[in-house]
């Protein structure tokens, strides 16, 4: 399996150009007050499905030769990967098949039955999804879609941030939600290929602060399910894959709490009339806590997704 890099990710915009929503690039001067400098919100709650997981989803599917297309794919996901493969797999005419855990957000779920895809659920306190799914696949030959550990999900995911520095290509740093990785890995290959100075950082919840604990280590600390309510990023490790291009790229990993999370969706809302589901404000959050070192720089944030909801937008932002 090669390792992607800038020209993969040049090569996925190519794959995506017409498919994908080329998302818009938001600002407010009041955000630019509170980070001491220009911020630009590159929008993905306006992608296709929701959120950015739809780019790597079908620039992954749609290599597949016609024998895989006609035998299936499989993914696990706590519902945006999921409603990306769905989607992708609907548009491509490839049947799905999605290991979900019983507690993902409703939404979620019931967008991701809408798009045509079958739904295995699991406990994700009693049992493994990867080993699910790749059991499944076992069963049905069929392929396996992971969530972020894939050279091509990387490539897609970093297409975002292609956009985002050809809209603002003097950006200084480039801020993005962290789970396994793959915006996060994928958005440090494009930036870098662009201008090897931009500055990366990666924002997950102080409950889940696998990545954070692993740059520490110079290694992949596994940590237990976490608990709170950014569910796109509860992740227990990095991927191989996303992880060896964030030790090599990305200046740091910080984390935020849930009520930082709260605080973030509430700003986006009621200043910038935006809905971002938790996962998406992660690094919203951390900027305007000072957490990245923004004062003085021209700063691009990615909101990865907006896939919350209303009931739960209304009970996270009271």
């Amino acid at each position: 399996m090669q390792a992607p890099s800038f020209n993969s990710v040049r090569a996925a915009a190519e794959r995506l150009r017409g498919i994908v929503h080329r998302t818009p690039v938001l600002t407010s001067r009041t955000l630019d007050g509170i980070a001491g400098g220009p911020v630009f919100l590159k929008c993905e709650s306006f992608q296709r499905m929701g959120a950015f997981k739809f780019r790597g989803a079908y620039n992954r599917i749609v290599q597949l030769d016609p024998q895989a297309r006609a035998r299936g794919v499989v993914a696990f996901s706590s519902g945006n990967h999921a409603q990306g493969v769905a989607l992708a797999s609907k548009l491509l005419g490839v049947p799905a098949t999605i290991v979900m855990p019983s507690d993902a957000p409703a939404s979620k779920i019931a967008a991701t039955r809408e798009h045509g895809a079958e739904i295995i659920f699991y406990d994700r306190h009693k049992s493994h999804r990867a080993e699910i799914a790749q059991e499944l696949c076992a069963e049905r030959n069929a392929t396996l879609i992971p969530p972020f550990d894939d050279p091509e999900i990387v490539a897609g995911a970093g297409t975002a941030a292609l956009e985002l520095l050809e809209d603002v290509p003097d950006l200084e740093i480039i801020a993005t939600p962290v789970g396994g990785g793959g915006l996060l890995s994928g958005s440090a290959l494009a930036a870098h290929g662009v201008n090897g100075a931009i500055e990366l950082y990666g924002v997950e919840p102080e409950a889940g602060n696998d990545f954070q604990q692993s740059l520490a280590r110079g290694e992949i600390v596994q940590t237990p399910v976490p608990v709170t309510i950014a569910d796109g990023l509860q992740t227990q490790a990095p991927g191989e894959i996303t992880f060896a291009i964030v030790l090599e790229h990305v200046r740091a990993i910080v984390t935020v709490s849930d009520d930082e999370l709260r605080d973030a969706m509430r700003f986006a809302f009621e200043r910038m009339k935006i809905v971002i589901e938790p996962s998406g404000a992660a690094a919203l959050a951390a900027v305007m806590l000072g957490k990245i070192p923004t004062r003085g720089k021209r700063t691009g944030i990615i909101i990865s997704g907006g896939n919350v909801d209303a009931t739960r937008f209304c009970e996270l932002t009271a």
